[in-house]
């Protein structure tokens, strides 16, 4: 990841864009899953409750768009 810095640029502001950066790519939520194995069962299941909650999430916004 590599991110470039002007020449009048703050270097907190660079170090903030990098933050963000690596955040949004997911880089670091991503190392921390990898940092123990984990068994294939446990990797579905996981996958599998994101996909509820994501589910649950987006038919609450549907409904509350529909109401407004």
């Amino acid at each position: 990841m590599e991110i470039q810095i002007g020449e009048g640029q703050n270097l907190e502001k660079a170090l903030r864009k990098f933050r963000r950066k690596v955040q949004r790519a997911g880089i670091l939520a991503d190392m921390r899953r990898k940092r123990h194995y984990e068994k294939p069962s446990a990797a579905r299941r996981r996958k599998a409750k994101a996909a509820q909650r994501r589910l649950a999430r987006n038919a609450r916004r549907r409904r509350t768009r529909t109401q407004a």
